[in-house]
């Protein structure tokens, strides 16, 4: 991994209107967590907090978005200005420059992730049970990974990733997992929810998710070296192509 790029890439992804974008965003679980809190709810706080704030909004919706703008912003704003002629021109692994520019990109989301679950879990729980916080964090944490690792692939690959994102997120996650059972064994929110309820040890009636954990943990590695590894060899073919 190159620190130089690491850093300036960093300093490109927490631009002042990304930051406020992606802190509101993050900020809506937590606004949500002291609602139900303040309202007189019949549903008990922790089948709330496993059903609605973690499983309805936080994977389903604040995890995707942010990862997708963090994942194709990192190298696909180089390729759009046209900069990552200059990138590519330097005598640097091409394996270090995606290594470089996914850390970029999953280290502020994983950081605000993980923070927007832990604060509003903690509100919406009371401090009530521990596990169900450290299942939940566990699993947004490595689920920012595995979407980092795609959504940053689909930038190499086309110019428009961020519709190809939004259509994965929104229409395969979102539609087809919900008809067609097997097609959820290839969703990192499926994965998610299965990590987390491994690890979270909650009731089935609490929270139950459809894939278990186990394999979960598999196909999120599978995944997401499969993921960095096209990525790799992309990149490197758009290297030939530029010298052309």
């Amino acid at each position: 991994m190159n620190s130089t790029i690491l850093a300036l890439t960093l300093r490109q992804l927490l631009g002042k209107r990304r930051a406020l974008f992606m802190i509101a965003i993050a900020a809506l679980p937590v606004l949500v967590a002291v609602i139900f809190r303040l309202a007189d709810a019949e549903m008990t706080p922790q089948r709330w907090t496993a059903e609605h704030l973690f499983k309805g909004l936080i994977v389903t919706i604040v995890l995707p978005l942010t990862t997708l703008v963090f994942g194709t912003t990192a190298l696909g704003m180089e390729i759009e200005d046209g900069t990552i002629v200059y990138l590519l021109a330097k005598p640097l692994r091409r394996f270090d420059v995606i290594l470089s520019k996914f850390t970029a990109a999953w280290l502020p989301a994983a950081a605000l992730l993980a923070l927007s679950t832990i604060v509003s879990t903690i509100i919406a729980l009371g401090n009530d049970n521990s596990s169900i916080l450290i299942g939940f964090t566990i699993a947004i944490v490595l689920g920012s990974l595995v979407y980092c690792c795609i959504f940053l692939a689909l930038s190499v690959f086309t110019n428009h990733a961020l519709i190809a994102g939004l259509i994965y997120v929104f229409l395969w996650e979102g539609v087809v997992t919900g008809l067609f059972t097997g097609t959820r064994y290839i969703s990192v929110r499926q994965y998610t929810l299965g990590v987390a309820d491994l690890i979270a040890e909650t009731s089935r009636r609490t929270f139950r998710a459809d894939i278990d954990g186990a394999p979960a943990l598999v196909l999120m590695a599978i995944v997401g070296v499969a993921a960095l590894v096209l990525a790799v060899r992309r990149l490197s073919r758009f290297e030939i192509r530029t010298n052309v």
